[in-house]
């Protein structure tokens, strides 16, 4: 199953994530189909930078959004 979720980047104590399709059975950081966007938590507010064009396209074609990506998705 494909799935749009988070994959962490940045330094300890400091996350940054991007917004990737990956395989379900693939680790958190490993192998990605596609980015869509990227997150910063850190920022007051945070930032999220999305194509919304090509979330629609994967929805579409039957990848799955983890409940975090959810409501990023729905914040942007």
């Amino acid at each position: 199953m494909v799935k749009i979720r988070l994959q962490r980047q940045g330094k300890k104590k400091a996350p940054f994530y991007h917004i990737v399709v990956a395989d379900s059975k693939s680790p958190r950081d490993g192998k990605i189909i596609e980015q869509l966007g990227t997150y910063n938590p850190m920022t007051k507010p945070s930032t999220i930078v999305l194509d919304k064009e090509k979330v629609a396209k994967w929805i579409q074609n039957g990848a799955k959004p983890t409940d975090t990506v959810k409501k990023l998705i729905e914040n942007a």
